[in-house]
Formats: structure tokens, sequence, C-alpha cells
């Protein structure tokens, strides 16, 4: 159950970003929702999903998005291990904590992407911090939203069951 979880997720999160990456100005991507998937489902579920869903997601995304494949998938795969090392460790359940790994993770990311593509090209590339801090407040945006959903989804079907309980009860007399 939880490999269907994991790899649901995932292709939800590239979906979400093949669609969205359109939109965007100019073509670039400023958001990285594959990255918030890989994350919420690494620190929901620990490292061990978090190497799956950075590897699959970081993999999809390098063959669709055109460039040198496996960068962003070895990337992810570190970044999700890490986040979901430190999640198992430190028991994070309030979502505006784990909206800050997402932001410091994010960060991490990019300069681990940025530093491969050094170690390829031969020269460290310039770093554009306003697109990553733009990166880093949409993605962390994403991510709260995803995890106050997931914190409050489970109360919502609970008390929907409840209530259909009831009401069926209630018709049976």
């Amino acid at each position: 159950m939880r490999l269907a979880s994991v790899l649901l997720a995932v292709v939800a999160s590239v979906i979400l970003q093949v669609t969205l990456a359109r939109y965007t100005v100019g073509g670039r991507w400023v958001f990285d929702f594959v990255l918030v998937g890989v994350l919420s489902v690494s620190l929901q579920w620990g490292p061990v999903a978090g190497i799956l869903a950075g590897t699959i997601g970081g993999l999809l995304q390098d063959v669709l998005s055109g460039g040198i494949v496996g960068i962003g998938g070895l990337a992810k795969t570190l970044v999700g291990f890490t986040a979901g090392t430190i999640g198992a460790q430190f028991v994070l359940v309030r979502p505006h904590v784990r909206t800050l790994i997402v932001a410091v993770a994010t960060v991490v990311h990019r300069l681990i992407i940025l530093g491969v593509y050094a170690l390829i090209d031969q020269r460290w590339p310039r770093v554009p911090w306003g697109a990553m801090l733009a990166e880093v407040a949409i993605n962390s945006c994403a991510a709260f939203v995803v995890f106050q959903a997931a914190e409050g989804l489970p109360g919502v079907v609970a008390r929907q069951r409840s209530s259909r309980r009831s009401t069926f009860r209630r018709r049976q007399w």
C-alpha cells in the first residue's frame, strides 16, 4: 500500500509540474512541485520512501525537461533521504515545521544541482538568488497547503463516515 501511495504522489506531482510549467514566465520553472511531492512523501513515510520518490520523481522530471538525465534524480534522492531521516529522528508533525524543512531543502536541492553542473562544465555557474528565493516561496506555500490538507483530510473523512452512519441508522427506524 505504501509503494502505491508513494508512486501516486510522485506521478501526481510530476503531472502537476508539467501541466503548470507552461504557464510560467518564459517557460522557466520557478517552482518544483516534484520536489514538494518527494519531500511530503519522505516526511510522511521516512527515508526509504524519500529515496524511492526522489529517484523516480527526479528521473521522470529529468526526462521530461530535456536536461541532463540523472542530475535532478540524484539531487532529489539526496534531499528526500535527508528530509526523511530528519523527519523520522525529530517526529515533525506540525505543518509549519514541515514547511520550514521544505524551504531549506529547496535551497539545498538547487545548490546540489548547481554543484553537479559546475563539475560537469568545469566552472561554477552564477547562483540566481532571486529565482531561488521565488522557488523557495512557491514551494513552501504549496507544501503548506499539502501538509494542511494531509493533516485535515483524515478528520473530514471520519466525520463524513460518522454522519453517514447516523443518517443510515435514523432511516432504519
